[in-house]
């Protein structure tokens, strides 16, 4: 994963990810990795549990640095995460937080 982003200082918050080569769309960049928690905090990805319930993922990897746009250029599909449009080198990779981030 590491070959193709890498951490940096980010113009919008605190550090991101940053693609070190172009992503494609479609292309998997990653898998979010790290111990499973029922509690919320800074770094935590929640999926929905084949049994409906959330479940929580505290990011142990580069992956917990992802911030949030309206307009994101990637999106998880359960804890492995693909561009939903081409990135360029050099581009932060940004993720939308869902409707409970924006309201909260």
């Amino acid at each position: 994963m590491l070959e193709r982003i890498e951490v940096r200082r980010s113009r919008i918050h605190g550090r991101g990810i940053f693609a070190r080569r172009r992503l494609r769309k479609g292309q998997r960049i990653g898998r979010f990795e790290g111990d499973s928690t029922r509690v919320d905090g800074t770094y935590v990805l929640w999926l929905i549990g084949d049994d409906g319930s959330e479940v929580g993922i505290r990011g142990r990897n580069a992956l917990r640095f992802l911030n949030h746009a309206n307009w994101p250029n990637a999106e998880f599909q359960d804890d492995e995460l693909y561009a939903v449009r081409n990135v360029q080198p050099g581009a932060e990779v940004f993720i939308d937080y869902g409707e409970a981030w924006r309201e909260g």
